[in-house]
């Protein structure tokens, strides 16, 4: 495990795959860092033991798992299980929540704090403070498209996104996918499926190929994973990005109050109520 405060005030920690930043602003702050790295330390080989179980996709019975992060993965999946979905799918969610809470039980006065696994962020806001989500329309390209600002009595925890180019491989076409959802995990869990969901089966200038022939060790199996996409009308854009609000829909009636922001080909779809939805701002 590495640790390191850089200059702004934030607190990087590494060890292995997992690379993250965390904050912690308010009284306590230094006791909710040492909370943060005391979790931190020994996660990862936690995780690993575990692993099997968690690369399978959940079913009837869920997996018997015992490390608190992992718990957290298959929690946020258990809703799902009638689709195709593993635990490893709320793996980054599911960390960054785990240290949030450490750091909440170790500082309860905390007036902000955020803990970020690549992206996939789960915050804490007392009265009277916010968080700006940063928006990426394109994973292969990350830019700043855009903020969504999110606000003490938000029914917002954390947020993710997901989609083509991302750290995981995905069976959709989205360039992104960004879920504000109650935590980090599951919103980690509803980015991916929405991102799978945003697709045009069989369309002949989308080329797929075996997860496993990508990456032996990736959970998808033999599933066919979008390698490349070509030139698509934009028909095919709304027909792709209309299939992923159907799934959005379809989630939020999961997990009520989630917003989602949807990106393909310069295109975008915002779906939920929830008011960060409404306090979406645009990149000039």
């Amino acid at each position: 495990m590495q640790a390191a405060r850089l200059a702004d005030g934030r607190v990087h920690l590494q060890d292995g795959p997992i690379d993250l930043l965390l904050r912690a602003e308010g009284p306590g702050r230094e006791a909710a860092e040492r909370a943060a790295l005391s979790s931190f330390d020994g996660l990862l080989a936690t995780l690993v033991e575990e692993l099997p179980a968690l690369r399978r996709p959940v079913g009837g019975t869920l997996p018997k798992v015992s490390g608190p992060v992992a718990r957290r993965m298959v929690a946020a999946v258990a809703p799902f299980a009638g689709r195709f979905v593993t635990p490893m799918a709320a793996v980054a969610g599911a960390v960054s929540d785990h240290l949030l809470a450490a750091m909440r039980d170790a500082a309860p006065d905390l007036t902000r704090a955020w803990v970020n696994d690549g992206g996939d962020i789960a915050f804490h806001l007392a009265p009277g403070q916010s968080f700006d989500v940063g928006l990426v329309a394109e994973l292969e390209a990350p830019a700043l498209a855009g903020t969504a600002t999110v606000r003490h009595g938000d029914p917002v925890g954390g947020v993710a996104t997901s989609g083509r180019g991302g750290r995981s491989f995905s069976l959709g076409i989205a360039d992104a996918v960004t879920v504000m959802a109650p935590d980090a995990a599951s919103a980690d869990v509803a980015a991916t499926l929405i991102a799978n969901a945003v697709d045009l089966p069989e369309h002949p200038a989308i080329r797929r190929g075996p997860a496993c022939e990508e990456d032996p060790d990736s959970d998808l199996g033999t599933l066919p994973v979008v390698l490349d996409i070509g030139d698509l009308a934009d028909s095919d854009v709304d027909a792709a990005l209309e299939a992923g609000c159907r799934e959005s829909e379809s989630i939020e009636k999961i997990i009520p109050g989630i917003c989602v922001i949807l990106f393909l080909a310069n295109r975008f779809r915002i779906v939920g109520a929830t008011t960060p939805a409404k306090r979406v701002r645009w990149a000039v």
